[in-house]
């Protein structure tokens, strides 16, 4: 029995020794990857979601604590709403230099291995290549916007105003990360007073924020609230943090910018086409007074007597469609300064019956040089054209904003938008309008000659009918969506009004007139739109007719380009404001009005009493 004890005493010793061996392996093989991993934290890992160490935290500085943050914002990137684009948007002038895309996620950052510091070319390179891609990324977020919002996006940028209540938004993000650490805070039993302080500073900021909207509502006091504030957030980042909540404030925090953001957008936008589709108060109060004062003055007993000169084929004859008194006296008034002999010039204003006597007053009023001007009704005059009622109905020269992949940038993220401005249905009654004529320079509104227009009376047009300057960046061929399945030359240029010499007797012979409305009821059945429909029966009407002026002759874009070169401008001798930002309105380009308002005949009373200042 003796042997029996001894023997069962040493197995029980070797049984206990190869558990404790087992047991020490298993906790060697926890502590290795720990060790790992703490050194690996150590070294600058940190990945999504790992709470900070507290005495790491305490020790850091406020930079480094938003840095964190920032680095959190970005690691809940992947699965937000794209918003970069709205953030561009409402950036204004900056968007053309800082990167714009799609958000990424911060991929983990492997544990930092020694690298050799890159050398001096190689940083420039690599700084060169960052810059050129942010620049390419800002020029496809511009694009973007241009092509939803138009001239707006310019308009935006040439107006962007400082961000103003700086302060107010500094304590609502204070409020949102304070919120954000509070539950985590509120759980600690041992940090009760820092949560009771927490508690406090958030509700006197809610008090705060009930009665106050803007920097100027603040109370006086509001430094000591805002220093204090941000202690209490201090104290908060030094304890572990539970990354649902701050996942949770964050979202919420995006979601309600890209909500404000869109909404102030689309509002601005909208008020905006408001602005440009409206007429001004200043100008609706002219021709309100000019047409009171007509019917109220004894002058309109001496209108504009029955001339030779309107129906005189040796004179040089402008015509003009216009609703607008002051565009309309521009024009005339900058190519009457010009002219060489104002003499020979006789100007035909073509308007509706609503402007017709307050535009004939204004006429009758203010004479510019040895000038002849005929104020006519178009609703009222005289036409021995058959299908002239389905025609005359009083339309101005019509505008589409087009946007097209340009010719030497053929991928899809490269558009090319142009203000397109061709003939209304009024243009195609010209022929039978002035019936003794044989040549016509017709002018936009919206124009502003620099220069003497009499060499366009001896330009030979070769049998053509329509001299445009022609917008050869755009072909047909790029307009087909537009301009549906009929027969044309897709390389063909698209051309532009503003500034057209027209052969009458040429288009009496063709019959354009019959024509164009013919090409009007063909192009109709079609699934377009009523403007793709004006467009490309006016297109289509002229092709092979048209006379390509030289680019010398004009220079369009000023009613939407911020772009164009000051010489440019001075060396052309038609400036075009086609585009949505007219001279007159007050959305207009600030940088190219002192053009069109050198010719505006400050001196009358009622640009005056109706605070018309351009």
């Amino acid at each position: 029995m003796k042997g029996y004890h001894n023997n069962h005493s040493q197995g029980k010793r070797r049984w206990r020794c190869l558990v404790i061996g087992v047991l020490f392996l298993v906790v060697l093989s926890m502590l290795v990857p720990l060790v790992f991993l703490l050194g690996l934290y150590h070294n600058g890992f940190h990945s999504t979601g790992h709470p900070s160490d507290p005495r790491s935290s305490s020790s850091a500085s406020p930079t480094d604590q938003s840095g964190h943050v920032k680095q959190l914002i970005e690691n809940f990137a992947p699965t937000l709403p794209n918003i970069h684009q709205v953030i561009n948007f409402t950036s204004g002038a900056e968007n053309k230099t800082t990167s714009s895309g799609s958000i990424h996620g911060t991929p983990v950052v492997p544990p930092a291995v020694p690298q050799p510091l890159p050398s001096r070319n190689n940083a420039v390179t690599t700084g060169t290549d960052e810059i050129t891609k942010h620049k390419r990324s800002a020029f496809e977020e511009s694009e973007k916007c241009e092509l939803r919002f138009g001239g707006y996006c310019h308009w935006c940028d040439e107006h962007r105003e400082n961000m103003k209540d700086f302060m107010v938004n500094k304590l609502k993000d204070q409020l949102f990360v304070a919120r954000a650490y509070y539950p985590t805070i509120a759980k600690l039993p041992s940090q009760e007073k820092l949560s009771n302080e927490m508690r406090q500073n958030i509700q006197e900021l809610e008090h705060i924020f009930s009665e106050s909207s803007t920097d100027a509502d603040l109370p006086p006091q509001i430094q000591k609230k805002l220093q204090k504030m941000e202690n209490v957030i201090a104290k908060a980042k030094t304890f572990p943090v539970d990354c649902n909540n701050v996942d949770k404030k964050l979202r919420q925090i995006l979601d309600l910018t890209e909500e404000e953001t869109s909404f102030h957008m689309k509002q601005s936008a909208f008020l905006y086409q408001l602005a440009v589709q409206t007429m001004p108060k200043g100008l609706h109060c002219l021709s309100m007074r000019l047409l009171v004062e007509y019917f109220k003055s004894p002058v309109h007993d001496n209108e504009f007597p029955l001339s030779e000169r309107y129906s005189n084929p040796s004179l040089q004859h402008y015509v003009i469609f216009s609703t607008n008194v002051l565009a309309a006296s521009v024009v005339i008034n900058s190519t009457a300064v010009h002219a060489r002999e104002s003499g020979n010039l006789v100007f035909h204003v073509l308007t509706d019956g609503l402007n017709y006597f307050a535009m004939k007053l204004w006429f009758l009023r203010n004479t510019y040089r040895e000038t002849t001007v005929q104020v006519l009704n178009v609703e009222n005059v005289t036409l021995k054209y058959h299908d002239k009622e389905a025609l005359k109905r009083m339309s101005l020269p019509l505008e589409y904003r087009v946007s097209f992949h340009a010719v030497n940038n053929p991928p899809a993220t490269h558009l090319r938008t142009e203000y397109v401005s061709i003939f209304s249905h009024t243009h195609y009654l010209l022929p039978y309008i002035f019936e003794k004529l044989k040549r016509v320079v017709v002018l936009d509104d919206d124009v502003v000659v620099q220069q003497d227009l009499s060499d366009l009376w001896n330009v030979d047009m070769g049998g053509k009918v329509n001299g445009a300057l022609q917008l050869c960046s755009m072909h047909l061929g790029q307009l087909r969506s537009f301009l549906g399945k009929g027969d044309f030359d897709e390389n063909s240029c698209a051309w532009m009004s503003g500034l057209n010499v027209i052969d009458l007797v040429r288009w009496r012979e063709l019959d354009l007139t019959k024509t164009y409305w013919k090409l009007g009821q063909e192009v109709s059945k079609g699934t377009g739109s009523a403007e793709a429909v004006a467009l490309s029966t006016s297109l289509l009407t002229f092709q092979d007719l048209v006379y390509p002026l030289d680019g010398v002759w004009a220079l369009s874009g000023l009613g939407y380009d911020y772009g164009i070169d000051v010489q440019a401008i001075k060396k052309a001798k038609v400036l075009h404001y086609n585009g949505q930002m007219k001279p007159w309105l007050e959305v207009g380009i600030p940088k190219y009005k002192q053009y069109w308002k050198r010719f505006l005949n400050r001196d009358d009373q009622f640009l005056g009493e109706c605070n018309v200042n351009p």
